[in-house]
């Protein structure tokens, strides 16, 4: 065997279909696959809109209802609860069957979104926050799922292209109806148009849909890890709790505690029993555990767009559907570079997962000093503040496709499905607290209850986006860690084959 052929071995996702003739766009989009596609694409692309639905009409909420200091919270603890129902969406099909456990997660959500439309003040909001979370995070699962069991093998890898694109077409329909809604004075109807939404997805899963019996020879586990979920959680709750208060010593003590709490993650990952992420995971001195970390850097740097909306609306006075539209080209960069840079592998690969990272730091830098700055946007107009949201993004989508597809072939064939399902966890996670280290930033640099100054809320701006810049400096590091991890695999693998 070649150095050549090994190393394509290595990069390569251990679990990717050998399909002799490629499908079609027509074959997944015509006849009953595409109704199919419609259900598991409009599962995905409910979740999403109403991602961005709330991105833009936080501020008019908080404006409201109250609870500024809780901004991050509206999005951290939506990310925990999805973690956590990531986490039991297998077990849950095992007990209910694909077709009611899609069902029910349809209803969560949909409770959860009427919660949110009848929120009084902040604290019943978070808490329908919370079940929105548990619903829309079942939902998205069960819809990446359900692609190997609806789909001949020659359709997943279109199917899931389409399951991304949603989130992409998201970018358009979620601020659009946030915006629309929250300039009319009316930011609660926002919440009430996702329920027709979940409705006709029911209607189509109950009536529409025949969806065949998974046939696997894997055992099938309903033991939940519910300590190693509860501690994973618990590690955001108290980075959120945190960031609560402007004061650097309690900042400082939350963020060890929760380095603590995934310490003990590991510690009982050592132990046995179900896993919660694969083998290596937590281990810096593994291929495995140094492609999580660099994952985790890297989307750390996109959780900066919570707060977007808020500082465009603020500090430039610019309405709410305009500054929901800017803060989705992060994601439509994201979008971009994923489609443009995915198919490529080898030195390629090597050189967008690398480069990436130093895409999102200029990005960053570039947001600290043209966001706050009322004086550029006047002059140059919006070109400076959208290139630099989309540099944040395309650096995310240049170097992320081919980082997941490096740990699923970096994990033990016996973990390809919990590798699988690790993606979203961990992605949601590393959403989760930056979300919350994103509100204690803002904290200290004077962003408060009561809003602070043009002057101390520009200033937040300023140190959130230099302070977030730092993750993908660790990130490039981390990033050339890991080539260093693949070439001595490669040569490895290679003095073994000879």
């Amino acid at each position: 065997m070649t150095m050549a052929k090994c190393k394509i071995k290595v990069l390569m996702p251990a679990n990717f279909p050998d399909v002799e003739s490629p499908a079609s766009w027509s074959d997944l989009l015509v006849g009953r696959n595409g109704l199919q596609s419609i259900v598991l694409a409009g599962g995905v692309g409910l979740h999403a809109t109403n991602v961005y639905i709330v991105t833009t009409v936080l501020p008019s909420i908080i404006s409201d209802i109250g609870g500024l200091s809780y901004y991050a919270w509206a999005t951290s603890l939506f990310v925990i609860m999805s973690i956590v129902a990531s986490s039991l969406a297998s077990r849950l099909t095992n007990q209910v069957g694909h077709r009611n456990a899609f069902l029910l997660a349809l209803l969560v959500f949909s409770l959860g979104s009427a919660g949110c439309a009848l929120a009084p003040n902040m604290g019943i909001f978070l808490i329908a926050r919370a079940v929105q979370g548990f619903g829309g995070g079942t939902v998205v699962s069960l819809s990446y799922a359900m692609i190997r069991i609806m789909f001949p093998p020659a359709l997943w890898s279109r199917a899931m292209a389409l399951m991304s694109g949603m989130w992409g077409v998201s970018t358009l329909s979620g601020p659009a109806i946030g915006g629309i809604f929250s300039q009319a004075g009316n930011w609660r109807s926002a919440f009430w148009i996702l329920l027709p939404i979940a409705v006709v997805l029911a209607f189509l899963l109950q009536f529409a849909l025949k969806i065949p019996t998974e046939k696997s020879a894997e055992v099938k586990s309903n033991n939940i890890p519910i300590i190693k979920i509860i501690t994973l959680a618990s590690s955001v709750l108290v980075i959120s709790a945190a960031s609560l208060v402007s004061n650097i010593m309690l900042n400082i003590g939350g963020i060890i505690t929760s380095i603590v709490l995934i310490t003990l993650i590991a510690r009982f990952e050592e132990y046995g029993g179900t896993r919660l992420l694969p083998t290596g995971a937590f281990s810096l001195g593994s291929l495995i555990g140094s492609l999580y970390i660099t994952m985790i850097l890297m989307i750390l740097g996109l959780t900066t767009e919570i707060y977007i909306p808020y500082f465009l609306q603020i500090i430039h006075g610019y309405s709410p559907l305009l500054a929901g539209y800017l803060t989705g080209v992060m994601s439509c960069g994201w979008t971009l570079a994923a489609l443009l840079c995915s198919s490529y592998s080898g030195n390629y690969a090597k050189f967008f997962m690398k480069s990436g990272s130093v895409i999102i730091f200029i990005g960053l830098i570039s947001l600290s000093v043209i966001l706050p700055s009322a004086t550029i946007l006047d002059r140059c107009g919006l070109l400076p503040l959208c290139f630099s949201l989309i540099l944040v993004g395309f650096g995310i989508g240049m170097g992320m496709p081919h980082i997941m597809a490096n740990i699923l072939a970096s994990a033990h064939p016996n973990e390809a499905k919990l590798a699988s399902y690790s993606l979203t966890t961990v992605q949601l996670f590393a959403t989760a607290v930056g979300a919350a280290l994103g509100g204690m930033v803002t904290s200290l640099a004077g962003l408060t209850e009561s809003g602070g100054s043009l002057v101390e809320t520009t200033r937040a701006a300023q140190w959130l986006f230099i302070s977030f810049s730092v993750s993908p400096l660790l990130a490039f590091f981390s990033m050339h860690r890991v080539l260093k991890f693949n070439n001595a695999l490669a040569i490895e693998i290679s003095r073994t084959s000879s």
